[in-house]
């Protein structure tokens, strides 16, 4: 359905001029240029705008019927959202794209060419802004008057290269050519203030007298659920100095003098997930995690009270969402705004605060659950840490009264009332929110059991589970059009916002003709994927070969390490036995290493140099090939999803929260090998064990190692495939001899290996093998590969987005109807 059948009284309807007219009015008169002059880019603006022009107007319904109805509003803060590319996106759910598909083919433009001249927006890095997009859109589909809140970085977090098989990092320049879908709000401004000192007045009201003071100014970005019927709102703020520039000190020349509180200003919002590990780093992170959400919590107060006088109701029409610890600082932000700027008691502003937030949780890494030095609040945020104390004096009567310990009690308190050294944001966020949520079975009950186990006693109704989900249209309908449209000829087209409708597929698993079309298919997509990597990086690959991708951030957890040292055992086994049964691999990276992150640039190193060596030996041959595609992004992984054959989702269990890549590949029928792990645990509930390659210790069983601090060299001696490939790594045979390169790699692997590689390694290498059997058998891989798009219609963010609304933000679904 197009969005011009929701016409706008007082504006003037699409309907009277065609979809490629639009197109040409938005050439001529927004980008200036001529049919026979403009660039793939030019059409690729042109075209977006058009798109965007279809899109205001169900937005302008949409938001009208919020406010006519009343209808709760959802606000999701989040500190990515890694929404990709947006023009086939949104020409897919406004139903135009059969229509720009016609049109270019008469303007003898290549329309494939136009959609992939747009940049990916560098607004994320991973599965948390993915899974912030997948919910986007969504909430969109399912009718929640939603809208997102984050940051408009202008470089994002980086742009990934590699030299000499090393991560080099460089600036994003996705805003260079602007941004065709964002609206520019100049009356949505908010002060955003840091430092100075807290005082009280005469009449014993506390002050905050700050030293510092940027503006947040908003940007907006229409989200079109499916079928355009209704349009949510992707907020994000971008930093501007307060104060205009210092013009006399311009004019005495002292340039920089003039400039320094802009460039100190826009620094805010410059780079996604700037470097911590020195002070001026964590103060700009900490400063950015405050300013998206006190500009947003700002906003949507403002917005409560066009409709509403009383804000100790705030939580009856609004449901905050903090996605992870990011935003934590909601909590007493919120409190904040409440008591200084409208004159709530704390009592009552910390109980709107627990009525209005809630909290997703997604790692239960310690270091990954956020913590700020005391003195570094006290410096930026000293009024928030004065509310901070409020809030632990408060808790800890509460828990008091509840029976806890005192020690029990200062261990989870936002502040260790003893050592008084950090800020828990992790604590802050659970005390401060109505609901927790976990997003997996399994890591909701492992919340339970560890990280938050002491909360869970003292609030055992809090903590919920979500499980994650992905959004069917653009990780099966727009990436993979050949499986889209084999599955809408078998069984129509209701699938696309009702996935469960896949389980019709079932009975076809095992029909000839249907998994001929289907491995055909498939087929199409690893020769796209292959002529990809010809285009990219130069290198030939078989599209007959298994294509054995693992497309993750790097980290020790995610096990790029075990997948790149059996790959090398791999190599080993068919330079020894050249005639071995082992079927041909095309092994597949992709991800980036957090600038500061050490081993993880290692890894990447180690998988470079294996490739180099592999790649270019004559007796390896097509057998195997190791890639490493550098600047992983959306647009690629929807090229490496539908091509895949064998997914690597082997964290280490009881790490991995959920993943959503894990359900991408399944949906589009790559076979899983992982552990019980994240929703692996769940996949294969749904799928039946016969369809995953499980295998590897189960959490109690890691734990249990960890907890007994087990040595790797006692395992080791006892594996000798592996043993060969450390000797390898010692003397040299990946690093043109260099016998040091891999030193810390190798101290992990033998001393420490506290994500446990070593002891998964056996089982994994036996899985891998078991892999090839199971790959040669043409017909049960293809029986396999549907059962998996069939079963996987669970793993929906529309029904992650309906579980959210139903049990945590108690707000309405469907209201499109209405």
């Amino acid at each position: 359905m197009s969005p011009s059948a929701h016409k706008i009284d007082d504006t003037k309807s699409l309907v009277e001029e065609s979809f490629g007219d639009t197109v040409l009015r938005h050439l001529i008169y927004s980008v200036g240029k001529d049919k026979e002059h403009a660039s793939e880019r030019d059409w690729c603006v042109a075209l977006s705008l058009a798109a965007r022009d279809h899109m205001v107007e169900g937005w302008i319904d949409t938001t009208r019927r919020i406010y006519k109805n009343k209808q709760k509003r959802v606000y999701y803060l989040s500190m990515e959202f890694m929404i990709g590319r947006m023009l086939e996106d949104s020409l897919t759910n406004l139903g135009l794209l059969n229509e720009a598909r016609d049109f270019f083919a008469t303007q003898d433009v290549d329309l494939h060419d136009v959609l992939h001249s747009e940049q990916d927006a560098a607004l994320g890095n991973g599965g948390l802004g993915r899974l912030a997009a997948c919910f986007m859109d969504s909430m969109s589909t399912t009718g929640v008057a939603g809208m997102g809140y984050g940051i408009r970085y202008q470089h994002g977090i980086f742009r990934q290269n590699i030299e000499d098989g090393w991560q080099m990092e460089e600036p994003e320049d996705w805003l260079v050519q602007g941004n065709a879908w964002e609206f520019r709000r100049p009356e949505a401004v908010y002060n955003i203030e840091f430092g100075g000192n807290v005082d009280t007045d005469e009449n014993g009201k506390t002050v905050w007298t700050p030293k510092e003071r940027i503006h947040a100014v908003a940007f907006d970005m229409p989200i079109a659920g499916w079928e355009g019927k209704h349009v949510n709102t992707l907020r994000l703020w971008s930093a501007r100095q307060a104060d205009l520039m210092n013009l006399k000190k311009f004019n005495e020349g002292d340039f920089m003098a003039a400039a320094r509180q802009q460039i100190l200003a826009e620094t805010i919002s410059k780079v996604l997930y700037p470097g911590d590990h020195t002070p001026e780093g964590r103060e700009l992170r900490l400063k950015q995690e405050v300013f998206f959400t006190s500009a947003s919590l700002q906003d949507l107060i403002r917005r409560f009270l066009m409709n509403y006088s009383d804000l100790s109701k705030l939580g009856d029409h609004v449901a905050v969402q903090l996605n992870d610890t990011h935003p934590a600082i909601a909590v007493p932000e919120l409190i904040r705004i409440l008591m200084d700027l409208h004159g709530f008691e704390f009592d009552a502003a910390f109980e709107v605060a627990r009525e209005t937030l809630h909290y997703t949780n997604h790692t239960l890494l310690p270091e990954a659950l956020e913590k700020w030095p005391v003195e570094l609040f006290r410096a930026i945020l000293p009024r928030h840490l004065q509310i901070i104390n409020m809030i632990d004096g408060a808790f800890y009567q509460e828990a008091l009264a509840k029976g806890l310990e005192h020690h029990v009690i200062a261990g989870i308190q936002a502040i260790h009332p003893y050592q008084h050294d950090w800020v828990r944001m992790g604590n802050l966020a659970f005390i401060g929110s109505r609901k927790v949520n976990g997003v997996s079975a399994l890591h909701t009950e492992l919340m339970k059991q560890t990280v938050f186990h002491d909360l869970h006693t003292m609030f055992p109704d809090k903590i919920v589970n979500q499980t994650n989900g992905v959004t069917p249209r653009r990780w099966v309908l727009e990436c993979n059009p050949g499986l889209s449209n084999l599955i809408s000829e078998q069984i129509g087209t209701g699938w696309i916002d009702d996935l469960e409708q896949l389980d019709k597929l079932t009975p076809l698993a095992t029909d000839a003709d249907f998994q001929a079309k289907y491995m055909g298919v498939k087929s199409q997509n690893k020769a796209r994927l292959a002529a990809f990597l010809k285009d990219r990086m130069g290198i030939t690959v078989k599209p007959d070969a298994m294509f054995d991708i693992q497309i993750k951030r790097i980290h020790e957890y995610k096990r790029q390490l075990m997948n790149i040292l059996e790959t090398i055992a791999l190599y080993n086994e068919i330079k020894e036995n050249p005639k071995t049964n082992i079927q041909p691999r095309v092994k597949i990276f992709a991800g980036k290493a957090a600038p500061s992150y050490f081993l993880a640039k290692l890894i990447i190193k180690l998988i470079n140099d294996v490739a180099e060596v592999v790649n270019n030996d004559p007796d390896i041959g097509d057998k195997l090939k190791v890639v490493f595609l550098p600047n992983y992004n959306v647009s690629a992984a929807e090229i490496l999803i539908p091509g895949a054959d064998l997914s690597e989702q082997i964290s280490t269990a009881g790490f991995e929260a959920s993943g959503t890549g894990n359900m991408k590949f399944a949906l589009n029928g790559a076979l899983t090998i992982g552990t019980l792990d994240g929703a692996n645990v769940e996949m294969a509930e749904h799928l039946g064990d016969e369809n995953i390659f499980i295998f590897g210790m189960k959490a109690d069983e890691v734990a249990e190692r960890q907890h007994a601090r087990r040595r790797p060299s006692e395992v080791i001696k006892n594996l000798p495939r592996l043993q060969q490939v450390i000797e390898q790594l010692k003397t040299g045979v990946f690093s043109d001899g260099d016998t040091t390169r891999y030193k810390d790699i190798l101290d992990n692997i033998e001393h420490h290996d506290y994500f446990q590689v070593v002891p998964d390694f056996k089982a994994y290498w036996d899985m891998q093998r078991h892999v090839d059997s199971v790959y040669a058998q043409t017909e049960k891989w293809a029986e396999m590969a549907i059962l998996n798009t069939a079963k996987m219609g669970w793993f929906s963010s529309d029904r992650t987005i309906r579980g959210y609304a139903r049990d945590i933000w108690n707000a309405p679904t469907n209201e499109l109807d209405k």
